[in-house]
């Protein structure tokens, strides 16, 4: 399943949403309170850059599907928009990024 979606640029936008999204919730709902209720900071560090790496992919990714699916640029910044929200990305792949 994996491997087939990662053959068009719209599936690796899809698999990287996701990623995107579950390290979002995960650097707010686990790492934040890790660091300012058990004085742990490491976990943002790591979090943190795991999903600033996802996050760059997929700022790029929507990129590359937007010019390549000719999508509007309201599409286009509302796929962008909505990664910046929990659970946005979720949405995203039900609204925006079927085929």
């Amino acid at each position: 399943m994996l491997s087939s979606l990662w053959r068009t640029s719209l599936g690796r936008l899809r698999t990287v949403g996701f990623l995107e999204g579950v390290s979002f919730l995960v650097l707010l709902g686990i790492a934040m309170p890790l660091k300012y209720l058990a004085g742990q900071p490491e976990a943002v560090r790591l979090v943190g850059m795991a999903h600033g790496v996802l996050f760059v992919l997929y700022v790029l990714l929507v990129i590359q599907v937007s010019l390549a699916r000719s999508w509007s640029w309201g599409k286009a910044l509302l796929a962008l928009v909505v990664s910046v929200v929990p659970f946005g990305t979720f949405w995203a792949e039900k609204k925006l990024f079927q085929e």
